[in-house]
């Protein structure tokens, strides 16, 4: 039994390291796609791991049009750039070219994942002060906790030090190694900050180094959990049995061909699972079992063990990419948009919903639920919103139908923007589109074309489309 807590490292020894990143980035404008917002300034704070490299955090750097580092007490700034970013696990790693950058530094080693109540130091550059701040706490929580930068639930480690605006994207330090990446702080509690644990950060410098993906995987399942009696009984569990109910598969998921609704998830990665969806990690502490996924890239194998229909059934299965009907927050990305006779089309994201001022509450109710609700399938792979009508004498009348989302073009449902592209770009005859509340509008396709130009022109729109979406090729009328 461990009695002792592990003494936090000497300040003296932690801060000749740490380094105040400084930032220029320029994010998407949602509302308006086919322009950016205009590029803003910051600080944060990241640690020399090797030679000319630092770790930060990906929010730090996220959408960086230029970025320079600056030493303890050293009035000179270096140049950096990003050479790998995991937006997932919000963790970044910039390279410093210069070699002057390393004079005098010592790079810092990674520790292990800490224990509760050991003790640690949380350094960095925090707002009101232009030196570095040593902050100091114990290690209070260690389980799954959902991520703002990417909406992502993985496992992060909770200490009672304070992490405040600057002070993001630096270390936390524990026996003299890091021990975690400081990353955002707990709302509605007082010195109350996250870090991300040494485990993801090994993960992620290892997929550097081997050339894995950055991003952590997804299963593609949601599931309810077991913990009703009757609930286990229709399923047919038996009483040594536990795990989580089946209720949707994502189309083109980890799992999609593996696993059924209704399937009973047992066993993940050799762990059994609880009938609150938890399982023993680390054999130290119980968590949500999706904390499996943070150990393996896309491209691992992973094992599962499934109940189907009163049958015990063990699947492999490859990792793919984590996939979403509606896309979690995104960075370092230009948006995808396509505009026709005035109206704008875009795929539903996280991004587009935060354009409303508390959006969870002033965002439309269909869109919302599109995003907490909606699974991709084989016949719906994105939801594509009719943002915004730009004025013209072709879209007079459809003013108010904006903020709703695409049913239906000339009674086929597209299956993403691209399949919407497609059908407005071949297009013959009357055209009719089907939108969400129940309106249509209706289109000559060949004066929508002629209307592009002028639009296009009027509003200033370099292009009637993202690069990301192709141009369909018309088939040529007949003379």
């Amino acid at each position: 039994m461990r009695t002792r807590a592990r003494p936090a490292s000497t300040p003296s020894s932690l801060h000749r390291s740490v380094v105040r990143i400084f930032a220029t980035t320029q994010a998407r404008d949602y509302q308006c796609p086919w322009q950016a917002e205009p590029p803003e300034h910051g600080t944060g704070s990241g640690v020399i791991i090797g030679k000319g490299q630092v770790l930060t955090g990906a929010h730090v750097v996220a959408d960086a049009t230029f970025l320079r580092v600056q030493k303890v007490s050293d009035p000179d700034k270096w140049v950096a750039e990003v050479t790998a970013i995991s937006h997932d696990c919000d963790l970044a790693l910039l390279t410093v070219r210069e070699a002057s950058f390393m004079h005098g530094v010592k790079p810092e080693r990674l520790g292990t994942l800490p224990h509760l109540r050991d003790h640690v130091s949380v350094v960095g550059y925090p707002v009101g002060g232009e030196e570095v701040s040593i902050t100091e706490g114990v290690v209070s929580r260690i389980e799954m906790q959902r991520y703002s930068h990417s909406q992502r639930n993985l496992l992060a480690v909770t200490v009672d030090a304070a992490i405040n605006e600057g002070n993001s994207g630096g270390p936390v330090f524990n026996g003299g190694r890091v021990a975690g990446i400081a990353f955002q702080t707990l709302e509605g509690a007082e010195n109350i900050g996250e870090m991300v644990p040494s485990n993801l950060i090994e993960r992620f410098l290892a997929g550097v180094k081997h050339g894995r993906p950055a991003g952590v995987p997804g299963l593609g399942l949601v599931m309810q959990n077991l913990e009703n009696p009757l609930l286990r009984k229709r399923v047919g569990l038996t009483d040594k049995q536990s795990g989580l109910l089946v209720v949707a598969v994502e189309h083109g998921s980890s799992a999609y061909g593996h696993v059924e609704v209704g399937d009973a998830l047992l066993e993940l990665d050799g762990h059994r699972i609880a009938n609150n969806g938890t399982v023993q990690y680390s054999g130290r502490f119980r968590t949500g079992c999706d904390v499996l996924l943070g150990d393996h890239f896309a491209g691992d194998v992973i094992e599962l063990q499934v109940l189907r229909k009163g049958k015990l059934l063990r699947k492999k299965l490859e990792l793919l990419p984590f996939v979403a009907l509606v896309p979690r927050s995104q960075y370092d990305t230009l948006p995808t948009y396509f505009v026709f006779a005035g109206l704008v089309f875009q795929p539903l994201s996280l991004d587009y919903l935060r354009t409303w001022p508390d959006w969870w509450e002033k965002a439309p109710p269909e869109l919302i639920h599109h995003s907490h609700c909606g699974s991709r399938t084989p016949e719906r792979q994105e939801i594509i919103v009719l943002s915004q009508v730009l004025a013209d004498p072709i879209s007079v009348g459809y003013e108010g139908l904006e903020q709703t989302t695409v049913v239906k073009v000339n009674g086929r449902a597209p299956r993403d923007i691209r399949d919407l592209v497609e059908l407005l770009d071949t297009a013959k005859g009357l055209l009719e589109i089907e939108v969400s509340d129940q309106s249509i509008i209706v289109l000559d396709p060949d004066e929508a074309r002629q209307a592009n130009r002028r639009i296009l022109s009027r509003y200033h729109i370099r292009a009637d489309r993202s690069a990301d979406l192709p141009r369909a090729k018309r088939p040529r009328a007949r003379s």
